[in-house]
């Protein structure tokens, strides 16, 4: 099932057993110590899923065997992973999880020495040495040891208690859908130390037995969260995935946010405190991001779709220059955290935000202009693609348009973006207006998409 394995720049991604198999944590691990250019431990952590561990063992396996030290955090998110490589001067780290994807699922992601993602440059070497097999397996004289760090949950929220006046958040009562995964164990820890009114479902950790797929969709919000939050009367109720990395919201009264608008309001709290810097973001993303950057002499970068491309922008400009880098899917990094994508600090960060301008988030969302925005995606032929591009773009030849992944073309008061995804075999059209019917807009882009389908 080639469809049950995915190896790209991302990092390797499948359904384990008929996709994702031992060899690849094996293989991967040892090709990733090759990419590792200094000297110092490898962290790894894992999430609570039942291949989880199996991973893990292959992992240090090849890490030790490739001579390099392992320091294992357990069960750890990604985002405290990162931390751990800032603060331990690592090499370098690997997490296992799959995040948002179904029990089935797993994907080994890794982290370079500044805890973050790697470029796009160190991900193809990755995949290059990967594919090679130009493996080092050292001698039984040069293997490395494994060590064990349970602090690692303690400092992440230290951490955290040095960027936010956590305290300050007293009195709001958040609901948090943990989706049986990492959160839980951080947020049970932010409540033994500060007296903070967090309601968790969903939060007793499960290895086959998800509460529901850990996906942050409207879908998923209004199907789970939204119901607590209105029964119990919430202000604010936050959807994880299972590595605690991005979030989905409701309003107090049970209302989904739409997953576009958490960059915005996030970027909103940070302009507020920081005018002038700029904001980094993809070509998919709501163009509410631009009218917000305006109001504090912002600037926004546009960038293609993917957490390689955001890396490489970053790594163009000094941390004091950016304000926030995140994408239209509840994925945030803030430069406080040296741009780790984090769904606890965007929680405290949505939670400052409401705190600090004394409003609630239904009435924050009211005061910010109005976009509609509609998401498709079509499964084509590879070799028909470059023919509907060039269809596209001769259609809206009038138009300003961007190629750089895909085709996005801006139109007056809308936009639209075409694109192959990255980790799907479809095209994602996905369309916005402020004025006008963007179902008229996305009937016109399908009806051209589907006649090559």
């Amino acid at each position: 099932m080639a469809s049950s394995l995915r190896i790209s720049t991302v990092g390797v991604r499948g359904i384990v057993g008929p996709g994702l198999k031992a060899h690849h944590a094996l293989e991967f691990a040892a090709a990733f110590s090759v990419l590792l250019d200094r000297s110092g431990p490898v962290l790894i952590a894992r999430d609570p899923r039942a291949s989880s561990v199996m991973l893990r063992e292959g992992i240090v396996s090849s890490l030790l065997a490739s001579g390099r030290d392992v320091i294992d955090l357990g069960l750890a998110s990604t985002p405290v992973l990162q931390h751990a490589i800032q603060r331990m001067n690592a090499a370098g780290g690997i997490s296992i999880g799959a995040s948002h994807n179904n029990a089935e699922w797993n994907a080994l992601k890794f982290l370079g020495p500044n805890g973050t993602y790697l470029s796009s440059g160190e991900a193809s070497e990755l995949l290059d040495i990967y594919h090679l097999r130009k493996f080092d397996f050292k001698d039984w004289t040069q293997v490395g040891r494994l060590h064990f760090d349970d602090e690692s949950i303690e400092a992440y929220i230290n951490d955290l208690e040095r960027v936010f006046e956590v305290r300050d958040l007293e009195g709001l009562k958040i609901v948090a859908d943990c989706s049986s995964g990492l959160s839980s164990l951080i947020l049970k820890r932010l409540k033994e130390r500060h007296p903070l009114d967090i309601t968790m479902i969903n939060a007793t950790l499960e290895a086959k037995a998800f509460a529901h797929t850990p996906n942050t969709n409207a879908r998923t919000v209004g199907l789970q969260l939204a119901p607590v939050v209105q029964a119990i009367g919430g202000d604010l109720g936050v959807l994880f995935d299972m590595d605690s990395d991005r979030i989905a919201v409701c309003c107090g009264d049970g209302e989904v946010v739409s997953e576009e608008m958490i960059l915005p309001i996030l970027a909103e709290y940070q302009l507020k405190r920081q005018p002038g810097r700029m904001v980094i973001t993809n070509l998919s993303t709501t163009s509410l991001v631009e009218d917000v950057a305006a109001k504090y002499n912002a600037s926004v970068l546009r960038v293609p779709v993917g957490r390689q491309h955001a890396m490489d922008a970053l790594a163009m400009y000094p941390a004091e220059k950016i304000a926030i880098a995140g994408e239209g899917t509840g994925a945030v990094m803030l430069p406080e955290f040296r741009f780790v994508y984090d769904g606890i600090a965007s929680l405290l960060a949505m939670a400052s935000h409401l705190k600090r301008e004394k409003t609630s988030l239904k009435r924050l969302i009211a005061g910010l202009p109005r976009y509609d925005m509609r998401k498709v995606e079509v499964k084509l032929e590879a070799k028909r693609i470059p023919e509907m591009m060039t269809h596209l773009e001769d259609h809206w030849s009038g138009c300003r348009m961007d190629t750089q992944d895909g085709l996005r073309v801006d139109i007056e008061d809308g936009w639209f973006h075409v694109r192959v995804s990255n980790t799907e075999p479809v095209v994602r059209v996905i369309a916005e207006m402020r004025r006008g019917s963007v179902e008229d807009l996305m009937a016109k882009l399908m009806d051209t998409v589907r006649s090559y389908a």
